[in-house]
């Protein structure tokens, strides 16, 4: 793990253990770390996040090493959140409504495997719920003039926090860059019975 100082930067909770009962776990890569981690953080009933690298293929990467396109590895903000206050369906619809998930290996002028759109998944229940969501939201976007989602679906394998100066960088560096930024594309979540 590359983070050393394992309290998030704002909340002060502990990002990688000690997560309250009942909390659940997602993760999702939408291009640049930064920005999306303060996306996630903001919202109520996340309870803590932190960012790193996922969906790859070396043991170890670092940020130098997942830039060179070498390690198949996404960057990933890591939420652990609060189902009895927001939802999976709830994060879906940021997930989709905050980047442009047509992109494949980019966002924006980020370019590169890192920045591709990922949903990583902790259960059957994201994987079909990702997958909804993903059928959902495609005509929409083609119907806007996007082509089709090409957000990669994944169980989660390996988790690698990054390093320290990239979690809550944006909390730390309020000046920093941040090439987030949705389409306008919108679905209604839909209602369980």
């Amino acid at each position: 793990m590359l983070a050393e100082n394992p309290l998030h930067h704002l909340s002060g909770h502990n990002m990688f253990s000690e997560f309250p009962q009942g909390h659940e776990q997602a993760m999702f890569g939408m291009g640049c770390f930064w920005g999306v981690e303060r996306i996630f953080w903001q919202l109520d009933g996340v309870y803590v996040t932190s960012v790193g690298y996922a969906g790859g293929d070396t043991s170890n990467p670092d940020y130098k090493h997942v830039c060179t396109g070498t390690t198949n590895h996404a960057e990933v903000v890591h939420v652990v959140y609060d189902p009895k206050v927001i939802t999976y369906d709830d994060l879906l619809k940021v997930f989709f409504e905050n980047h442009d998930p047509t992109q494949g290996d980019r966002q924006g002028n980020d370019r590169g495997t890192q920045y591709r759109s990922a949903i990583y998944t902790y259960s059957d229940t994201q994987v079909a719920a990702a997958n909804a969501a993903k059928e959902r939201y495609e005509p929409l976007f083609i119907k806007d003039g996007f082509g089709p989602i090409t957000t990669e679906i994944a169980a989660i394998g390996k988790y690698h926090p990054a390093e320290d100066y990239h979690q809550q960088y944006l909390a730390k560096n309020p000046q920093g860059y941040c090439g987030i930024g949705g389409t306008g594309v919108s679905c209604p979540i839909p209602v369980r019975g």
